[in-house]
């Protein structure tokens, strides 16, 4: 019978990891890799019996990878800190690995809790996330953002749900929006995409429309309005950052249309080292 590593990789999660290690207390071992917290994140998760490790920040891919080597046994399921394992789910990978499982890795539906609700309608769900694998045959994959397990083979898919708690309030999804675009359109600017009006305008609309409409944020009221609007949102200020992009890249900076930078100020960084 195979056994299962859960792996999760944190910093200043104290609020969180505790939650999130008991919903995966069932596992054969708990994988923490810590790159500096400064709160009780470490030691929370050691009093619910995870293994913790130390290892510098070096980007959520190097981070996942390090985590599924540190581990003892080959399957590995992978959990962020604000995520939970639900029972159903739970049941479901045991009897999964009751015996050799047929497929390389496991896709999973995540479910988030967003403005007092499970939110089971827009972009948002069922959201699936390739968290269970085999480590012999998958690896995440370097991107800069929404990285992902790269899988020897076509996944499987589960039922059970991961519930997912992204966000403390709306300033907290407009922080990380800005955050995330940011590295979307790095992403897209280094595949050789580019945006125009058309992306500016098309793009954003047929994201609100999708989301509010094909997707079924309608359903869910007031909250699925402002999902679908955020999401809109999230996609034109993609595009508006590749835009900026394009003509950074063809010699146009913004201190060239205001005149000189006065003595002293300096441009703000762009490459910061995001925190999980």
């Amino acid at each position: 019978m195979p056994k299962l590593s859960v792996t999760i990789i944190t910093r200043n999660e104290a609020a969180q990891i505790g939650s999130a290690v008991a919903s995966v207390a069932w596992a054969d071992e708990i994988v923490v890799v810590d790159c500096g917290s400064t709160d009780d994140t470490v030691a929370v998760a050691r009093r619910q019996g995870a293994r913790v490790l130390h290892r510098d920040w070096t980007g959520y891919v190097d981070q996942k990878n390090f985590a599924a080597a540190q581990a003892v046994h080959d399957w590995i399921l992978s959990v962020d800190a604000d995520e939970r394992v639900t029972s159903p789910l739970a049941a479901e990978i045991q009897q999964l690995l009751s015996a050799d499982p047929p497929l390389a890795g496991y896709r999973v539906p995540r479910v988030s809790w967003y403005l007092g609700t499970w939110i089971r309608t827009t972009d948002w769900y069922p959201d699936h996330q390739l968290r269970l694998y085999h480590r012999a045959r998958g690896r995440w994959t370097p991107r800069r953002v929404h990285e992902s397990v790269s899988l020897d083979g076509q996944p499987g898919k589960l039922t059970g749900e991961l519930e997912h708690l992204p966000y403390r309030d709306v300033s907290h999804h407009l922080q990380t929006m800005d955050h995330y675009t940011s590295l979307a359109a790095a992403d897209m600017h280094q595949q050789g995409r580019r945006a125009g009006l058309t992306s500016l305008l098309v793009h954003p609309c047929a994201a609100f429309l999708r989301n509010y409409i094909a997707r079924g944020g309608i359903r869910q009221g007031t909250v699925g309005l402002v999902i679908s609007a955020l999401n809109a949102h999230y996609v034109f200020l993609k595009f508006l950052k590749l835009w900026e992009l394009q003509r950074e890249a063809s010699g146009f900076r913004l201190q060239d249309s205001v005149g000189p930078r006065p003595a002293g100020v300096e441009p703000p960084a762009r490459d910061k080292v995001p925190e999980p």
